[in-house]
């Protein structure tokens, strides 16, 4: 038996990609945890002119990592922060421990999580679902500067 099933598509629409725009964006965190990076990226698409295209962003570092999670309620960050103290926990008897008790675990946080994004954007926004948004997550207990590439590629206004 199959069930029926609705589905509905717009039209697409399709661009030459002449624009390319790029970006160092630089943060500094206060230790472990969230830092929401949405408007900042979507100061950097109104910046570089977007109108359609993709904006890629990069961490350039191997203890912090960039997601997309949910921006209503805070408890999710707390969770996913226990999860990952959960999966990659201090006092596993890690090998790595030259900076710190914090940096090996970082670096498999980073592993499970992203150090790339790409966001499509149309008509000039970021296509962020309502309860989407953008985060650096850093992984290590002490305040880092963190720097990401952003890039748009598309077309511009």
């Amino acid at each position: 038996m199959t069930s029926s099933k609705i589905l509905s598509r717009s039209a697409p629409s399709t661009i030459a990609a002449t624009t390319i725009v790029s970006s160092l964006l630089t943060v500094q965190t206060s230790g472990a945890g969230f830092t929401d990076l949405t408007a900042e990226v979507a100061k950097f698409v109104r910046d570089a002119g977007a109108s359609e295209g993709a904006v890629t962003l990069f961490i350039r570092h191997t203890s912090a990592s960039l997601t997309i999670q949910e921006n209503a309620d805070p408890t999710v960050l707390d969770d996913l922060l226990t999860a990952l103290d959960r999966a990659a926990p201090e006092n596993a008897g890690w090998s790595h421990d030259t900076e710190g008790p914090d940096d090996m675990p970082a670096h498999i946080k980073t592993m499970l999580t992203a150090t790339s994004l790409q966001i499509p954007v149309l008509q000039g926004k970021l296509a962020l679902g309502t309860w989407q948004a953008i985060y650096l997550i850093e992984h290590r207990a002490r305040p880092h500067r963190r720097e990401i590439v952003l890039q748009f590629i598309g077309c511009s206004n």
